[in-house]
This record gives structure tokens, C-alpha cells and sequence, in this order.
């Protein structure tokens, strides 16, 4: 009476936890560079007015502090982040390399999704692995979490429940991709202005990453890329 519990494929175990640790230490990188735009707030100091995400908009900031201990402090966190940029360009060309050879021809079709780079399609094919899993469409939706468990007793309803039930991982990619979705994509931000007129504002991203959900679980399906026209009308 129980259903069947998937099996993870032992080859592709290793490679799924290295990508799960390169998220961890993006995290990590994260708060190193929000503690240099907390220090900057603390002392008054105007903006930087550039991301310190990349190496050359570094220069200058540590001199924009006067007290020697802060200037220590702000030269650590961009010493720290430099050695992070260097580990994550290491781990991410092993986890690219491993993926061509786990499923090359997924990797290219997931990219093909607007919104979806070169790590969202990583994760993506890592956490689903086998499409075929999910028989109807709604079951890979609720298992990413993009659709809320209802909780029934009865024939009645009483409300939802069970919101972690699901992966995690897949929660963040599609809520990620549905934020790069509408970057330099005018096609994309109309289709969010329709989304906001029929739900309130914060419903629509999540029903924009849905529908991302959907559009994979098709590609994956019938081995095709993505279809813009047939996404955004079909």
C-alpha cells in the first residue's frame, strides 16, 4: 500500500553532494560581501555605486575606511572572497565535466530555457535526475515544492499543509530562474505584468516559477528544447 521510494543512482550521488556544497559556499561568499555593505551603511559612507562581486571593483574600498581596524576587517572579507571565487570556478569545471558524461543531451536542453544558466541547469539535472519519476506533471510541481499540499478529512477541506514536504533544492532553482526569467527579457516582464492583474504581486513570481517547472518537465519528457511562443501562450 506504500508507494515504491526512488533510488538515487550511486554514480551521480558524489556529484549531486559536491553541487550541493558549492551552494553552501556561495552562501558563505554572500555574507562576506553583504558585511562589507553592512560596514559601509554602519559608518555613513556613501555607496559603492559597483558590485563587489567582481575582483576589479574591489580596488579603493578598503581605503574608503579610516580607522585601520575596519580597514583590516573589510580587507579580509575581500581576501576571503577572492580565495571563494577561486574554489567555486574549481568545483563548478569538476561538476560541468562529470555532467557531460552523466547526460549531456539534458544539460544542452535545460539551458534552453530562458532563465536557466549554466548552474541552474547543474542543479536541475542533478535533483530530478529521471523525469519519468513524476508520471503526471503534478507530481514533479508538488515535489518542488511550487504548489501547496492540501490538508482533507472527510471530502472537506481545512486549510494546507506539509510545506517542506519536497526538495528544497528545486524550490530555490525555479524561484531563481523565475527572477533571471525577466532580466533583458521584455517578452518575459509582459508576461509578469499579465501574471500581477490576475494574482496579487507576490503570487505571480511563484506562479512564473511553476510555470518554469511545467516547461522542464516537458523539455525532459520529449527530449525537445524550449518553445518560447508555446510557453507563453501554450
Amino acid at each position: 500500500m506504500l508507494p515504491q521510494a526512488d533510488v538515487y543512482p550511486a554514480a551521480m550521488r558524489a556529484t549531486r553532494d559536491l553541487l550541493r556544497r558549492r551552494l553552501h559556499l556561495t552562501r558563505k561568499r554572500a555574507e562576506l560581501l553583504a558585511h562589507i555593505q553592512n560596514t559601509h551603511s554602519q559608518y555613513n559612507l556613501p555607496e559603492i555605486g559597483k558590485k563587489l562581486a567582481y575582483k576589479a571593483n574591489g580596488e579603493g574600498v578598503v581605503e574608503r575606511f579610516s580607522d585601520p581596524a575596519v580597514q583590516k576587517s573589510v580587507e579580509v572579507d575581500l581576501a576571503l572572497i577572492g580565495s571563494y571565487d577561486q574554489l567555486l570556478s574549481d568545483v563548478e569545471l569538476t561538476i560541468v565535466q562529470t555532467a557531460k558524461e552523466h547526460n549531456a543531451q539534458a544539460l544542452y536542453r535545460l539551458q534552453s530555457v530562458p532563465g536557466i544558466g549554466k548552474i541552474l541547469r547543474l542543479v536541475l539535472l542533478y535533483e530530478i535526475h529521471d523525469i519519468s519519476r513524476f508520471p503526471p506533471v503534478q507530481d514533479f510541481v508538488s515535489y518542488c515544492r511550487l504548489v501547496k499540499c492540501a490538508q482533507e478529512s472527510a471530502g472537506k477541506r481545512s486549510g494546507t499543509s506539509g510545506a517542506k514536504i519536497g526538495n528544497a533544492y528545486l524550490t530555490w532553482a525555479f524561484s531563481e530562474a523565475a527572477v533571471l526569467f525577466l532580466r533583458n527579457n521584455p517578452v518575459g516582464q509582459k508576461s509578469l505584468t499579465r501574471l500581477e492583474k490576475k494574482h496579487s504581486k507576490g503570487k505571480a513570481f511563484t506562479v512564473l516559477a511553476h510555470q518554469l517547472a511545467r516547461a522542464v518537465y516537458d523539455i525532459l519528457r520529449r527530449d525537445t528544447v524550449c518553445d518560447m511562443d508555446q510557453f507563453l501562450h501554450g
